[in-house]
């Protein structure tokens, strides 16, 4: 696959996020989580089979609540001749067509969509077969700081040291630092250590994910990320900071023996490893993640007279890019695709 901006594919797959995007937006505020999320599944799947490539799913959701749709394990995507012979595929890409990871979460933030709160995404990172460590459905324990702090903390070692080396790093006091963390009961010791080492706490509902990468960009409002979230969203901060820098430390945290086999099975022997970046995500991965409803980083899903709108963060460590993608949908009559349910 050709690198530079011009050529690389990374760009398509910001047209897989939008779709599900805009799937999902149907059902912001109507209670619902669960349908907007099957919308979104659907709409990416449907893109996704009509792109120049072939997938399988090595990161996602699959719990019992989740459709049988973009599962661990499930193919999807084209990848015709016919495309080839267009040029819809880049030079030198033909032979990769049947071999690329998929990391996928359709809908994140269920619940504030369904409230028409801000924080749901629907993201993707993608990169050649084996650019993403197997890892099933479960928790992890993650860590995730800026680059200039990438060698100096460790996920083993106690909350308070960790705060204490980045404030070096980042040349400031403890007291400075901003720690982001989902709140949750499980993290209430976790919140308490925080506290008591004298640094700035933020609590979030949902987005550790994003909440990650505003960590591992120096964004003014997150300086660490911490605590225990879903590996899919492990796996996809890692493919992200692969394109942004920063670092993700993580290891598992299986709440039951079959979540231990499951590890085992996927090749991992030491189910207690310290993960790195590195480890989770190799280089050559791409990112995508469209709003829903308003980000950290980006705009919703917003109907207008001209039609809908919305924006894309779109991160390749094959072109070296950082993009912002700002696209108007429009229908053949020149007005909005959809009706997100507003009238």
């Amino acid at each position: 696959m050709a690198t530079s901006a011009g050529q690389c594919i990374c760009g398509q797959f910001s047209i897989v996020t939008e779709a599900a995007a805009l799937a999902a937006a149907e059902w912001m505020g109507r209670g619902d989580g669960l349908a907007a999320d099957l919308a979104a599944r659907e709409a990416m799947v449907a893109e996704l089979d009509r792109m120049p490539i072939r997938g399988r799913v090595a990161a996602g959701r699959g719990g019992n609540e989740a459709p049988n749709i973009l599962r661990l394990g499930d193919e999807v995507g084209g990848g015709s001749d016919s495309q080839v012979a267009a040029g819809l595929l880049a030079e030198g890409a033909a032979d990769s067509r049947d071999h690329w990871d998929l990391a996928v979460i359709p809908l994140e933030g269920h619940a504030a969509l369904a409230a028409g709160a801000d924080g749901a995404l629907s993201m993707i990172a993608a990169g050649p077969s084996g650019s993403f460590m197997k890892v099933p459905d479960m928790y992890m324990q993650k860590l995730v700081v800026p680059e200039a702090a990438a060698a100096v903390v460790d996920i083993e070692a106690p909350v308070a040291d960790n705060i204490r080396a980045v404030a070096a790093a980042l040349g400031r006091r403890p007291s400075d630092i901003i720690v982001v963390v989902l709140d949750r009961p499980r993290h209430e010791e976790l919140i308490a250590q925080i506290r008591r080492c004298g640094a700035r706490l933020k609590l979030i509902a949902d987005g550790d994910l994003s909440a990650g990468l505003a960590a591992a960009a120096s964004d003014a409002g997150a300086d660490m990320c911490i605590g225990i979230g879903g590996s899919t969203e492990g796996i996809m901060t890692a493919a992200a900071l692969r394109c942004l820098g920063g670092e993700i430390q993580a290891r598992f945290w299986p709440v039951s023996r079959h979540q231990v086999e499951l590890i085992k099975a996927a090749g991992i022997e030491d189910v207690e490893a310290r993960l790195t970046t590195r480890d989770m995500a190799d280089d050559g991965v791409l990112f995508s993640a469209t709003a829903v409803t308003a980000g950290r980083f980006l705009k919703a899903v917003d109907a207008r007279a001209d039609g809908i709108r919305t924006e894309t963060l779109v991160l390749c460590s094959r072109c070296h890019a950082i993009r912002t993608i700002k696209t108007t949908h429009r229908s053949e009559n020149g007005g909005a695709q959809v009706s997100l349910g507003v009238r």
